[in-house]
């Protein structure tokens, strides 16, 4: 069972004379007075009171006294706490007389129970983290947001060559008509010899024809002396005109026109190639961007997964990126009344036997959030001892000048003590 404070007395310290009360067990018990009067003062005596001497004000004793500080906290487990004299010396007491020392208030007063503002006032990491630790899953959320921001780098990264494999693919120009692979040079030079060697072989054939030609001349100018030669060189003749005269030589002229084109030709056709495998290229991205975007989502929604399963002190609260988040909010974009509500939760969190918290200036509050801020409190089995700068009804003492009184009952017009939940 948590621990709350039953009654307070309070004498010469700080700016307080004598102030005395029991704080509301459940809910909020507000301090009212104007600026300068001592309210704060008391949440200052509470804290040294309790705390220690970390607590203890560089003047506690109040200006213009004779008579020393004085303490006196009764606590709902049967514990007196005094404080005072000329050193605050402390005395700790059970309702059995057994004396006990700062060591027993340690263990069940949270430190930022009597100093919110520092926790308030660390950074939205240091709160998260704070969250993730009482609620046991710090280090697993930070592989998580590791793993995720390590993904979420290379999908960037990899979208970045997507789109500039995508931009040089569409940049580039594109051939039709063309072969999809290179032509090779050598093979239509092989061609155009071997046409010149067949029609080499061509011209051979005539040139013999002519010789076979002027040997019959010779022979039947010596047809007498040489009957036998001019009839082997006149059937030579027959045969090589016979072999010469349907012969047509081949053109050439398309394969040295390819010859002479085949640099162009190849390069429409290398860019063609280029083109299809920057697309490809940038497909592939696509794809791995695709497949890291499906990773980024089942780390996110291991996060989601792990801070729905963890025990959290409020309903609402969240961690996203190393940052505390309320309602889809971080700090910095919560009414003062959510920052308190959050604060005030993940603080009884840290120690649960702890169930009280002090609040200093409420001001920030409007009458209708005040009293929803206690509702929420009564729910929570939560006792919250704040100050604010003003006299009216919500007040549930008054102090002026140092001394403390209960305010005449007003009615609480605009008050809504069963309004909503934060």
């Amino acid at each position: 069972m948590s621990v709350k404070i039953n009654t307070l007395e309070i004498e010469n310290v700080k700016r307080i004379k004598a102030v005395q009360f029991e704080p509301t067990k459940n809910g909020l018990t507000v301090i009212g007075g104007r600026n300068r009067q001592g309210k704060t003062s008391v949440l200052d005596s509470i804290a040294w009171a309790l705390g220690g001497e970390k607590y203890r004000p560089s003047q506690p004793k109040r200006e213009g006294s004779f008579a020393e500080p004085h303490l006196k906290l009764t606590l709902d487990n049967g514990i007196v706490v005094e404080r005072g004299g000329k050193n605050g010396s402390l005395k700790v007491t059970d309702s059995t007389g057994k004396k006990g020392g700062q060591q027993l208030l340690n263990s069940f007063v949270e430190q930022f129970a009597l100093d919110l503002p520092r926790f308030m006032n660390q950074s939205a990491k240091d709160k998260a983290a704070t969250l993730l630790r009482i609620i046991g899953v710090g280090d697993k959320l930070g592989e998580l947001e590791r793993t995720e921001k390590e993904l979420y780098d290379r999908r960037t990264a990899i979208g970045r060559i997507a789109d500039q494999k995508e931009k040089y693919a569409k940049e580039m120009p594109v051939y039709a008509g063309v072969p999809a692979e290179p032509v090779s040079a050598g093979e239509l030079i092989k061609q155009q010899q071997e046409i010149l060697a067949r029609n080499g072989e061509n011209q051979r054939k005539r040139d013999q024809r002519e010789d076979y030609a002027q040997q019959l001349e010779l022979a039947k100018s010596a047809y007498e002396q040489a009957k036998m030669r001019f009839e082997a060189a006149e059937n030579n003749f027959k045969l090589a005109n016979l072999e010469a005269q349907d012969l047509e030589d081949e053109s050439t002229a398309e394969l040295e026109r390819n010859i002479a084109e085949i640099d162009e030709l190849n390069a429409k056709i290398r860019a063609n190639l280029d083109r299809e495998h920057a697309e490809i290229d940038a497909e592939d991205y696509r794809s791995q961007y695709s497949h890291l975007t499906e990773q980024i989502a089942d780390a996110r929604q291991a996060k989601t997964d792990l801070l729905k399963g963890a025990d959290l002190p409020l309903e609402g609260l969240s961690v996203e990126e190393g940052e505390l988040l309320y309602k889809g909010c971080k700090w910095d974009g919560m009414s003062g009344a959510e920052q308190l509500v959050v604060a005030t939760s993940i603080v009884r969190r840290l120690n649960p036997d702890c169930g009280f918290v002090l609040l200093d200036k409420l001001e920030q509050m409007d009458a209708e959030t005040l009293a929803d801020f206690g509702k929420w409190l009564e729910e929570q089995g939560l006792q919250a001892i704040a100050t604010r700068v003003s006299t009216g009804g919500e007040c549930s003492i008054i102090i002026e000048d140092g001394t403390s009184f209960v305010p005449e009952p007003q009615t609480k017009t605009g008050f809504n003590w069963n309004g909503g939940k934060f």
